[in-house]
C-alpha cells in the first residue's frame, strides 16, 4: 500500500502534464471551422427536415381542401347538367307530341277539304258499351248543324273508313251508333267482285263484322284481305266508303249465301276523330 502512494506522489506531474495536453487537443478539436460547419449543417439539415415535413402536411391539407371545393363545385354543375338534360328530354318529348298531333291536324284538315259532301269535323268525347247502344259520344250537336242519322267517318292510318251514323243529337253532343253494335246494318259491297249484302255489328267485344246475302257463286272469286265498301243506296252513307277487309268466308251447307267475317278498317281502339257528313249538300266524287 505503501508503494503505491509514492508511486502516485512520483508520477503525479507526468499525470497532470497528460491531462493538460488531452485538453488542450479536444479544445482545438472543437474550435476548428470544420466543426462547426458541421454542426451547422447539421442543424440546418434538421431545420430544413422539419420545414419540409410542415410544408408537406400544409400542402396536404391545403390541397385536400381545394379538392373539396373543386368537388362541390363539380357537383352543383353536375346536378345543374341533370336539370337541364332532364328539361331538354321533356321539351324533345313535346315536340314529339305536338309534331305527331300537326300531322294528325294535317292529314284531318287534308281529308275535309278533299270531301265533296259538307261534313263536320268532332272529336270523341266519350265510349259507353253497355248503354242500349255501343254509343260514342262526340262535342258537336244540334248548334253545329249535325242531325239525326247523318254518317259519320274518320281518317286513320292513310285509310278513310265508316265508323257509323248519327242516332242521338243534343245542342252541344251527338252519339254516334258505330258499324260494330248489334243493331247496326249497313247496305255494303266487295270492292273488286261487287257482289251485294248487308254488313252487321256483333258488339263491341266481337273482333268482327258479319256480312251476309253474299251469293254463294263468288267464293271462288273473294279473297282474304278483299275490300267491303258502302254501296250508297237510299243515301244513307256514302257510296264506296270501306268498311272493313275480308278475314273468313264461311259456305253454309243449307243456305244459299256466304257468311263472311269482316275486320274493320277503323280501329276503335284509338280512335279520336271523326267527320259527320251531311249528305244533302253536294255529289260525292270518289
Amino acid at each position: 500500500m505503501k508503494k503505491i502512494k509514492n508511486f502516485f506522489h512520483v508520477r503525479k506531474p507526468f499525470i497532470l502534464l497528460f491531462v493538460y495536453l488531452m485538453f488542450s487537443i479536444l479544445f482545438l478539436f472543437f474550435s476548428t471551422e470544420g466543426f462547426v460547419v458541421s454542426l451547422k449543417t447539421a442543424g440546418f439539415s434538421a431545420v430544413s427536415a422539419v420545414q419540409s415535413g410542415i410544408h408537406s402536411v400544409t400542402t396536404f391539407f391545403s390541397d385536400t381542401v381545394t379538392a373539396i371545393n373543386e368537388l362541390r363545385v363539380l357537383k352543383r354543375e353536375y346536378d345543374a347538367l341533370q336539370d337541364q338534360l332532364r328539361n331538354y328530354e321533356e321539351l324533345q318529348r313535346e315536340n314529339v307530341d305536338i309534331k305527331r298531333e300537326n300531322d294528325t291536324l294535317r292529314d284531318l284538315l287534308n281529308f275535309s277539304e278533299e270531301q265533296t259532301y259538307k261534313n263536320i269535323p268532332a272529336e270523341i268525347i266519350a265510349k259507353d258499351p253497355d248503354a242500349l247502344y255501343s254509343g260514342i259520344t262526340i262535342n258537336k250537336g244540334i248548334k253545329d248543324g249535325v242531325k239525326k242519322d247523318m254518317p259519320v267517318v274518320a281518317f286513320q292510318g292513310g285509310t278513310t273508313g265508316l265508323v257509323g251514323r248519327i242516332v242521338r243529337v243534343g245542342q252541344t253532343t251527338s252519339m254516334i251508333i258505330p258499324v260494330y253494335d248489334y243493331q247496326s246494318y249497313v247496305s255494303c259491297r266487295t270492292q273488286k267482285t261487287r257482289d251485294e249484302g248487308i254488313v252487321n255489328g256483333n258488339g263491341a267485344d266481337a273482333p268482327f263484322l258479319t256480312m251476309r246475302y253474299v251469293k254463294k257463286r263468288a267464293a271462288e272469286e273473294l279473297s282474304y284481305g278483299d275490300v267491303i265498301v258502302t254501296t250508297g243506296y237510299n243515301n244513307n252513307y256514302p257510296k264506296d266508303i270501306p268498311v272493313g277487309t275480308i278475314s273468313r268466308i264461311r259456305v253454309p251447307e243449307y243456305e244459299t249465301s256466304l257468311e263472311i267475317e269482316v275486320e274493320t278498317v277503323i280501329d276503335f281502339s284509338r280512335l279520336e276523330n271523326v267527320f259527320v257528313l251531311d249528305m244533302s249538300t253536294g255529289n260525292e266524287i270518289l
